[in-house]
């Protein structure tokens, strides 16, 4: 082969909770994370140097973004002499709290291992992953997971239960590094119960899992848009409506596609931004190649 497409989805939190930080400053944590089926769409073909390109995206094409570090952290894991030409057909919104960065970077660790024939496995992979950043073993995994440590210990779970998510992303992003210091500074009386989350998935309940969903970082972190946006996605039916990850995209659960696709019509008459996905059971996968 010459060139493979991968398929990498958006994550979702439906809980998190921050445990205390370490000597390093990361923040220990404890997350139900899910994969969405809003996904990026990565082509990775052979080439004798490493580029990257992003049509019609703003974000940066260089060496610091997560896709190129991927590609080199790659060959320096394997020691092959390569390289591969990049293209990122991007989807994700960014600083959404999406892990659409992370996205990128799985689905280049997980093309270049088909491209080359490398023959990593899946942990391998992960491994690689988290020297390049805390969501990308998740979005290599994917599926519905219970993370936690910085986010390099996943525990698997089962399928979440049916639903639909409608997703709203306000006009401005969030930056990861600033919402987790303001929380160190403001701090939170959320602290979602995510034992709880683990075993309501377990049993199917999807009731049970929205009353135990939360996220420590919404209060310090929340765009003005958060509070608008979950109103609008509650007046419509959503079981719970709540920020994911550090912001700033706002999520509803729904049980009906009918119900999600209104509120989306909705949100659309303020907010550009919006779709209805489903949990999806897979993390970066190869679905092509010549």
């Amino acid at each position: 082969m010459q060139s493979v497409t991968v398929l990498a989805p958006a994550k979702l939190n439906l809980t998190l909770d921050i445990l205390g930080t370490r000597g390093d400053g990361y923040h220990t944590l404890d997350m139900i994370m899910q994969a969405v089926t809003l996904r990026e769409r990565v082509t990775v073909r052979k080439s004798s140097g490493l580029y990257l390109s992003l049509p019609g995206s703003r974000v940066p094409a260089n060496e610091h973004n997560t896709a190129y570090k991927a590609a080199l952290a790659f060959f320096h894991e394997t020691g092959l002499l390569a390289g591969a030409a990049i293209t990122i057909e991007k989807r994700i919104p960014v600083r959404a709290g999406m892990a659409g960065g992370s996205a990128d970077a799985a689905a280049v660790l997980v093309g270049l291992n088909e491209l080359y024939g490398a023959r990593l496995s899946t942990q391998e992979l992960c491994d690689i992953g988290a020297t390049i950043g805390a969501d990308v073993p998740f979005s290599i995994l994917g599926g519905t997971a219970r993370v936690t440590g910085v986010g390099e210990i996943l525990q698997p779970l089962r399928r979440c239960p049916p639903c639909w998510f409608t997703v709203c992303m306000p006009s401005g992003g969030i930056s990861t590094p600033q919402a987790y210091a303001r929380y160190d500074e403001l701090g939170t009386d959320e602290h979602p119960d995510s034992a709880a989350a683990a075993a309501a998935i377990t049993r199917g309940d999807l009731n049970g899992l929205c009353e135990t969903m939360g996220n420590a970082l919404e209060y310090s972190s929340a765009s003005p848009d958060t509070k608008p946006i979950c109103e609008v996605l509650r007046e419509y039916g959503a079981l719970k409506a709540m920020m994911t990850g550090s912001g700033a995209a706002v999520f509803g659960v729904f049980t009906q596609e009918e119900a999600a696709n209104c509120a989306k019509q909705a949100l659309l008459q303020r907010w550009p931004q919006c779709w209805v996905v489903r949990p999806d059971a897979r993390g970066a996968r190869v679905v092509g190649g010549k």
